[in-house]
């Protein structure tokens, strides 16, 4: 294995995915010498490289919303946010679009007290204006989503109802290549003085009086840092437990395996151009433009569709399913007017970070010094570069003294000024049972 470059750090960082290198940059700008570490051979290699990447502000929860909006101004101004980082190239935020359907008791009641309250721009559009300006869509009720078994449900048949429209907003986008999103962040820390180590495994969280006192290496080299952050993807439960911090935790985070399909745009449409993304829970499944005029899609999580969590996430299956890809296009043409259902499947299989109410860990632990940024995946990529800021204001002001625990910090977002209550991420929060969670928030 290669070696670290010294034998100890302000901090250590474990996985260099788009969250964990935009910790590691937000805590080297601020003067850390940091070291982060990663199995994989390089940034973004892991999950983030299988991330659909989508931008958006639909979330259910003020900080949710507060947070994503934030980020969205982040990939506007990523060169300046990066910085002189040489001949890499940078990403691209390409605005597209994003669309909630209004269905009685949708997901879209949540979201827009919130976008009022903070005054995100959105628009409120009634069926006619939809099939006005979107007439690739087709706005009528065909849920609730089945699956491929039960070919004679209504869901497959024609619908009797309609939608009165959608909530729009128009700053929405996606990336057009996360990983890259990932090195981009990577190569800036390193700028500032941070410290990158792959294909080496952390095989030990070490602690001495009570709190972190650094990480073994590969199982023969011990690095020292009075600072930790568990940013493991979906090794994070993993890490947890080697820390001897997963029974303390009220909310952690497992691996859940993940399929996402593309498919080509409808015949005569350009969709790069045209095409618009939608969370749908009425057809059970979100979408968006994918370059070379295709689109994307990923599982929205209706109740019908089992969730495939893995115990062991370097031992999964990695082969694209052949029902799963024939479900998803279906549903898609549900929704997109002559969407092809192609002969051939295309698409990701990878692994998410996910917590059992879909929101993200951003935290200490009972471990002094041990921080997590896990539970991630799924709905988190938009908010890396802010994500990477709020982790360093909380790891700034907990090291400093700041009880977060009973007192929970809250982050100005400097591009908005947006209140970001961090309370909201915490590994002891409370959901109530009857709430009913997915990747959407």
């Amino acid at each position: 294995m290669a070696s670290p470059k010294q034998a100890s750090y302000d901090a250590i960082i474990i996985g260099t995915g788009v969250i964990g290198s935009g910790v590691a940059l937000e805590l080297a700008r601020r003067g850390l010498k940091t070291l982060s570490v990663d199995k994989l051979p390089t940034a973004g290699y892991g999950s983030t490289s299988s991330s659909s990447a989508v931008v958006r502000f639909t979330y259910s929860t003020a900080a949710g919303v507060a947070m994503s909006y934030e980020g969205m101004k982040y990939w506007r101004d990523w060169e300046n946010h990066i910085g002189d980082i040489g001949d890499q190239p940078l990403i691209d935020y390409v605005e597209s679009p994003m669309l909630l359907n209004k269905e009685p008791g949708g997901h879209w009641e949540k979201v827009v007290p919130h976008l009022d309250a903070l005054g995100i721009p959105y628009e409120n559009l009634s069926f006619e204006e939809t099939e006005a300006e979107f007439p690739i869509l087709d706005l009528r009720m065909f849920g609730p989503p089945v699956t491929i078994d039960d070919m004679d449900a209504p869901f497959w048949g024609e619908p009797t109802a309609k939608h009165d429209g959608v909530i729009l907003t128009r700053e929405s986008g996606y990336i057009s290549d996360p990983q890259l999103s990932a090195l981009n962040l990577a190569t800036a820390c390193e700028v500032a003085g941070g410290e990158f180590l792959y294909n080496t495994e952390v095989t030990a969280i070490n602690r001495a009086d009570g709190r972190v006192s650094g990480v073994e290496l590969d199982g023969e080299t011990t690095v020292e840092a009075p600072i930790v952050v568990n940013v493991g993807g979906p090794h994070a439960r993993i890490l947890c437990q080697m820390a001897g911090v997963f029974e303390s935790m009220g909310r952690c985070s497992r691996a859940l395996r993940r399929e996402v399909y593309i498919v080509p745009a409808p015949e005569g449409v350009d969709y790069d151009t045209e095409g618009v993304s939608m969370g749908d829970s009425d057809t059970g499944v979100y979408f968006r433009p994918e370059r070379g005029n295709n689109i994307l899609i990923g599982n929205a999580e209706p109740e019908c569709d089992e969730l495939e969590w893995v115990e062991d996430p370097d031992n999964y299956n990695e082969q694209l399913s052949d029902d799963g890809f024939q479900l998803h296009a279906m549903r898609l043409a549900r929704r997109v007017r002559n969407a092809p259902i192609p002969g051939k499947k295309s698409g990701l299989v990878s692994l998410y970070d996910a917590s059992p109410d879909w929101l993200p860990i951003y935290d200490r632990t009972d471990l002094d010094g041990f921080y997590v940024a896990m539970g991630s995946s799924g709905n988190q990529f938009k908010n890396a570069a802010v994500a990477g800021h709020c982790m360093a204001e909380l790891i700034t002001a907990i090291e400093a003294g700041h009880d977060h625990d009973n007192d929970p910090l809250v982050v100005t977002g400097k591009y908005t000024g947006f209140p970001m209550d961090m309370g909201t991420f915490t590994r002891n929060r409370v959901v109530p049972e009857d709430t009913h969670m997915n990747v959407f928030g």
